[in-house]
């Protein structure tokens, strides 16, 4: 009878045992896993990797900035000297807590190779360099949109790369929630303002499609007055910027380190300038040029900027 009991009694605690277990098993999250595996670049380039990178390079202040947006910075050993956002890297740089690779346009090789990277993102500026490291073995994706969808897919191939993929789902699902409630708004507008942006002078220099600028103002509300050019990037003249006659007026603040347009003052004594509704209105904006030239997060604070531009009743 006591042999039975203490049978039984084994029994139940070995029933209990394997029923918590199961339990267990049954109900525990998976761990996140890493998604790498085959990845395809901007330019067409495929690389597979097999588990998260832990050192990684970054050739352009896009990809840094995007590094970070997803909690992969802490894996970032080099940057470029352009890099400023969102940390002031020059800083870190100097109290030894960051590399700089150096320049941002064809960064050469060998202090990038110094820093042991098994990860590098680049960008078509340093597609020079990207292909020299490939062919000595090293892991490298450029990411180079041209789109504002074009970066929501570069966010999540960075993501899905460094095993952040979560990450960039969730970023990508605000970034879209933002536009959404600046387009759902513009949509009130009773007018499409017509917008010049000028990028560089004094051989006047403006967006026209396939730019982000030029995306940028139509999901705000506006009409770029450039937006029929032939080329992304025009020469235009001054003649033309008054013939077509802007209701709102964007110019950067340092483009590339540098301001090439002078003062709003230079700017409404340009000869002729004086009757474009722009500069009778005192409708003239400046937006900081990395914002709307980056192809990162940051593109979505300069669509709300430029709302609130072009659409101040609205957005103001």
């Amino acid at each position: 009878m006591k042999k039975t009991t203490i049978y039984l009694l084994t029994t139940i605690i070995i029933i209990a045992l394997v029923a918590s277990v199961y339990a267990y098993t049954l109900y525990q999250v998976e761990p996140d896993t890493f998604e790498g595996g085959d990845l395809v670049d901007d330019l067409g380039y495929s690389l597979t990797l097999t588990s998260p990178p832990e050192r990684i390079v970054s050739l352009a202040p896009s990809n840094t900035e995007i590094l970070f947006a997803l909690g992969a910075g802490d894996k970032v050993v080099g940057v470029t000297d352009v890099c400023d956002y969102p940390h002031n890297f020059a800083a870190w740089v100097e109290a030894g807590n960051m590399t700089s690779i150096g320049n941002y346009w064809q960064p050469a090789v060998e202090p990038i190779i110094a820093l042991d990277p098994d990860l590098v993102f680049a960008a078509t500026s340093s597609e020079e360099t990207a292909e020299t490291l490939r062919s000595l073995g090293y892991n490298v994706l450029i990411v180079e949109p041209k789109t504002i969808n074009g970066v929501f897919s570069g966010i999540q191939l960075i993501g899905r790369a460094t095993g952040n993929h979560i990450e960039a789902g969730e970023l990508v699902s605000e970034l879209r929630q933002r536009i959404d409630a600046v387009t759902n708004s513009a949509s009130e507008a009773t007018s499409i303002p017509a917008v010049y942006h000028e990028i560089w002078g004094p051989d006047i220099q403006s967006a026209g499609p396939g730019t982000f600028i030029d995306e940028l103002i139509a999901l705000a509300g506006g009409q770029n007055i450039f937006h029929d050019a032939i080329s992304s990037f025009p020469i235009v003249s001054s003649e033309t910027v008054i013939e077509r006659n802007p209701d709102v007026i964007i110019f950067p603040h340092m483009y590339m380190g540098t301001q090439s347009w002078g003062s709003y003052e230079d700017i409404a004594n340009r000869p002729g300038w004086n009757v474009i509704t722009a500069i009778q209105n005192d409708n003239f904006h400046i937006i900081d040029a990395s914002i709307i030239s980056r192809s990162g997060p940051r593109l979505m604070d300069a669509l709300e900027i430029i709302a609130e531009m072009i659409h101040p009743e609205i957005f103001g």
